[in-house]
Order: structure tokens, then sequence, then C-alpha cells
């Protein structure tokens, strides 16, 4: 299935240069960088967050690193309170039923890396940020896309770049 049209509409209206990747249908970041055969550190994991239940967020880390969900409730205070927005008080993931709900077109866990798309904001860990290239969730298990980080910068003018992964245990 190639990428819906919606986000095609969405790359090309931002001028995002991007490759589009097929493969054989995977289900998590760390199968699809075995599956490529590339390094995990440059495969983005998109993990939607849920922050005290009423505003959403998405955020990036390496295939290989796990969402460390302190740190990034740490940041995104930080990061709202230098705008005098409120502080959240709790982060969990986001529920399968808002994703079908609020993501149309996307399959669950293959989440593209476009907080803008989604009208969320995003943010990237400093890991993947430092890649030259990356590869993104397209909105299904046999799509990626290869994609600089400065091209997600460009997509996402609000993309704020954070250090909150954590080694997998």
């Amino acid at each position: 299935m190639p990428l819906s049209k919606s986000l095609l509409s969405f790359l090309n209206k931002n001028g995002i240069k991007y490759e589009p990747i097929e493969h054989r249908t995977v289900f998590t970041a760390f199968d699809k960088a075995a599956t490529l055969k590339v390094k995990p550190e440059i495969v983005a994991k998109t993990v939607l967050v849920s922050l005290d239940k009423k505003s959403y967020a998405l955020a990036m880390i390496p295939a290989n690193k796990n969402l460390d969900k302190k740190k990034l409730l740490d940041f995104i205070n930080k990061t709202n309170k230098k705008t005098g927005k409120n502080a959240f008080k709790k982060i969990e993931f986001a529920d399968e039923k808002w994703m079908k709900k609020n993501l149309k077109g996307i399959k669950v866990g293959s989440t593209p890396p476009f907080g803008e798309f989604f009208k969320i904001p995003a943010f990237i860990d400093r890991i993947l940020a430092r890649q030259s290239k990356i590869f993104a969730g397209a909105g299904d298990y046999e799509n990626s896309l290869k994609i600089s980080p400065l091209a997600l910068f460009k997509a996402d003018k609000n993309l704020i770049k954070g250090n909150f992964s954590q080694t997998k245990k």
C-alpha cells in the first residue's frame, strides 16, 4: 500500500524531501532496523503520549532505546514554562482507542513523525536529531520514510529537540 493521500499532500505541500521505502511487514522499529539492515539508532520509534489525559504529544526516539517518560514529562514542562503554559502532572502512553479515533488512515504503531500533521506537539530525541538520515513510520507496516532530521524540522517548525530516551533494559 502506498503512502496515504493526506500524508503525501502534507509532505508535498511543505516541500519535504523524503524517500519512500517498501519492506516486509514489521510491527516494531527494532524489527524495521533488522529488515532494512540499518543500525537501530537511525530508525525512529514514534511514540504517542497522553498528558494528564487531556493533551497529547508525539516523541521520536531511536529504535534501540526506550522512552523515559519522566524525562519527557520534565522536558515538556520545562518547555511549557518558557512559554507560560501550565505544567502537566501525569504522562502515559496514548491508548489505542484514542489513536484509532484521532489518527485517521494510520495504523497503530506506524505513526509518521510529524506532530504538525496531527496538530499535536512533537519532540525528537537528540540522538535521532544528530543523524544524517533516519527511517520513520509512514502510516502502515510495510512502508517507511527515509528522511533527514532537517526535513523533520522543516515540516514542523515547532519540533523540539531534547534528551528523553534511555538504554533498553
